[in-house]
């Protein structure tokens, strides 16, 4: 009885442990949802408790040196190489909410949020007002 009830503990333990070390933190390719085609490599890390995304390679060369020009603020005309360009989001249960995603070719800021599909896919959702006003991407972690 007492080798059952060990074997269970460990049991949860290790599922409750392998589900809060599940994180967007890392590397993740991004996907087009209109075209499939792999776009850039965007790093995400934790700042202050919310989670931020850095452009940190694009694969087509031709537009690796591109501005954002259609972009306002601070960050019209800087490179899109290095811009962060998801801002804010913090964890709430299995999710990612309350942040930003900037779309650097059209220059627009969406809300977003980001969830786990599974370690290695990350859903993020764009949207404009409501969630059901909006595009998804699934981006795929970098190894």
């Amino acid at each position: 009885m007492k080798k059952l009830l060990y074997i269970s503990l460990m049991l949860v333990f290790s599922i409750v442990q392998t589900s809060q070390s599940q994180s967007v933190v890392g590397k993740w390719k991004t996907i087009d949802d209109e075209s499939g085609e792999a776009k850039s490599v965007v790093e995400i890390y934790e700042q202050d408790g919310k989670v931020y995304g850095k452009v940190i390679t694009i694969f087509d060369k031709t537009k690796e040196k591109n501005l954002c020009d259609k972009c306002e603020g601070d960050k019209k005309n800087k490179p899109v190489k290095g811009m962060v360009i998801l801002e804010g989001a913090k964890k709430n249960g299995s999710s990612w909410e309350g942040g930003t995603i900037l779309d650097p070719t059209k220059g627009k800021v969406y809300k977003c949020t980001l969830s786990l599909e599974n370690k290695d896919k990350l859903k993020l959702r764009g949207y404009v007002g409501i969630s059901l006003l909006g595009r998804t991407q699934y981006w795929e972690r970098v190894k």
